[in-house]
């Protein structure tokens, strides 16, 4: 009857989480055959921006190849945009249904595996406006202090549709890049991806900017960001470093990013080679906190140290950096160049990335300031829902993706206990999926063979439970007793303490162990915690 009763819940429980998620969240997020059927190899949007009406208008070319025989597609724009026509070489003007923010274009006739085509899309509209971004999608439209438009866009979690059209999913990017042009009133400047080509007068009271992507790029990191901006050039071993900033900030943003260069330094000595060389680095300031753009990460930090001014961890050490700096050129090795799949897996992006911050500190300031940093962020995890969110739907886990997935790093670094081994994990890591989109498996497969140990347990706590593992121990005459709670099964991380100068390696399991330690209730002991993202519980009743 319990076996039974157990089975309902379990069963109630999996379809009131389907039933959160409907038919738009699974045409977002899902990977049906209108989406797998075809490959991108490449956009090239061409865009008018009128800051005063807060409108769009243009087109993107959309060339793609055939992977599995089709005579329909789907392309994503946001359905408050306007629809002003579709073609195809070859095909003239196309049909389409809309559902929802789904546009399924049809071919008469069937597209061969292997055949590519473009496409045209054109359209219209006033996007949707952010309330706060980045944590909501849509643009921002601000002014200068000289009263001149800066105008950004974040849509990471909302959608790319939601300002242009395009394959709103990260499990497919543009294979060669991205050319985007914006055209923008005389007087202002557009700064996109990649490498700048030129401008161009069009003679209508607008200025055309001409931009170039040769690497693939996720679609929510395409940008625009519009303002009266000064270029500020520079260099570091053959990399372009380039910095837009409103003409107001140049003195102290000439000063402020002078922490660019030891970043990229130790960034590269550890995660490898920045993997966007061909595209160049830019900083831009823009009207909001920030948001991980490739090649042209957006700033808006205020040129303050830590995060608009806050230590995230508590402990001081946060204060030393620029945290927008920091952590958002982190993401371009970890979802800019190693991107997942589905959003439910985003950890692979914000649990690797906020471990980037980490590792600057250990590069600039040692290992002590460093597991001050990663500890002092603990205090964030809240633990209210697995890290690992629903996959098919747009659906990210939770935000202990951040802190709770950079606890888990340093917690499995602490595993491998070999820090000549550890480094080398993580720089092979972003080397060998370096501009690969992969998922969580893929992860843990790697760091199982790379490490020789079977982590699955490991992970599977953290990332597939809110569960933080709690190590109880009690002393009872020369022996330590110890377990852990609060976890799955199989879960069998070790824990180090520390006796008599020694570092002691315990392999606890869910059944209460014991060792014996002389003289133990008479001397002081160590638990390595901070080396662990756990709990301690001690029972005092058998002292």
């Amino acid at each position: 009857m319990k076996k039974n009763y157990i089975l309902i819940i379990a069963l109630l429980f999996v379809n009131y989480i389907q039933a959160q998620f409907t038919r738009k969240d699974s045409l977002q997020g899902g990977f049906h055959f209108e989406r797998t059927c075809f490959d991108v190899l490449r956009y090239d949007l061409d865009i008018t921006i009128d800051p005063e009406k807060k409108s769009i208008y243009g087109s993107n070319d959309i060339t793609f190849k055939i992977v599995k025989p089709t005579n329909k597609v789907q392309i994503d724009l946001f359905n408050n945009m306007k629809i002003e026509g579709i073609t195809a070489s070859n095909f003239g003007k196309l049909e389409y249904d809309r559902e929802e923010n789904a546009v399924f274009i049809h071919f008469n006739s069937t597209l061969k595996v292997d055949s590519t085509y473009t496409l045209r899309f054109m359209y219209s509209g006033n996007p949707i406006i952010a309330k706060n971004a980045p944590w909501d999608g849509g643009f921002v439209f601000k002014k200068d202090s000289n009263g001149k438009h800066f105008i950004g866009v974040a849509v990471q979690g909302t959608g790319a549709s939601l300002w242009y059209p395009v394959k709103d999913s990260q499990s497919d990017e543009p294979d060669y890049g991205a050319s985007i042009k914006v055209a923008v009133p005389n007087g202002l400047m557009n700064v996109s991806n990649g490498r700048f080509l030129g401008s161009k007068d069009l003679k209508n009271g607008y200025t055309r900017w001409d931009w170039e992507v040769k690497n693939p790029i996720n679609n929510y990191n395409i940008t625009v960001n519009i303002a009266d901006y000064i270029h500020i050039r520079d260099k570091m071993s053959n990399l372009d470093l380039d910095y837009y900033v409103l003409r107001e900030n140049e003195s102290k943003a000439r000063e402020h990013f002078a922490e660019v260069k030891p970043m990229m330094e130790c960034f590269q000595s550890k995660f490898g080679r920045y993997p966007f060389w061909e595209d160049g680095f830019k900083l831009v300031e823009t009207p909001y906190l920030g948001m991980e753009h490739q090649s042209a990460v957006a700033y808006g930090n205020k040129y303050k140290k830590g995060y608009m001014g806050l230590d995230l961890s508590g402990t001081g050490v946060g204060m030393f950096f620029d945290y927008i700096t920091i952590h958002e050129t982190g993401h371009e090795w970890f979802g800019n160049s190693i991107t997942s799949n589905d959003i439910a897996d985003m950890w692979i992006h914000e649990g690797f990335t906020t471990y980037s911050e980490t590792v600057f500190i250990e590069c600039i300031k040692g290992y002590d300031d460093a597991m001050k940093y990663i500890n002092g962020q603990a205090k964030n995890v809240r633990n209210d829902r697995p890290i690992i969110g629903q996959y098919g739907v747009n659906n990210e886990g939770s935000g202990d993706m951040y802190y709770k997935g950079s606890l888990l790093l340093n917690t499995l670094r602490h595993i491998i206990a070999d820090d000549a081994k550890w480094w080398k994990m993580l720089y092979d890591y972003s080397e060998t999926f370096k501009k690969k989109i992969i998922t969580s498996d893929t992860v843990i497969d790697y760091f199982n063979k790379a490490s020789g140990t079977d982590l699955t347990p490991t992970f599977r706590q953290y990332l597939y439970t809110n569960q933080v593992p709690v190590f109880i121990y009690k002393i009872k005459g020369d022996y330590l007793y110890y377990s852990w709670d609060n976890v799955n099964e199989d879960f069998n991380m070790p824990i180090d303490i520390g006796f008599e100068g020694k570092k002691i390696r315990l392999f606890p399991t869910a059944k209460e162990q014991k060792i014996k330690l002389k003289k133990l209730s008479k001397k002081s002991f160590q638990i390595y915690d901070n080396q662990f993202f756990v709990k301690l519980k001690k029972e005092t009743n058998l002292l």
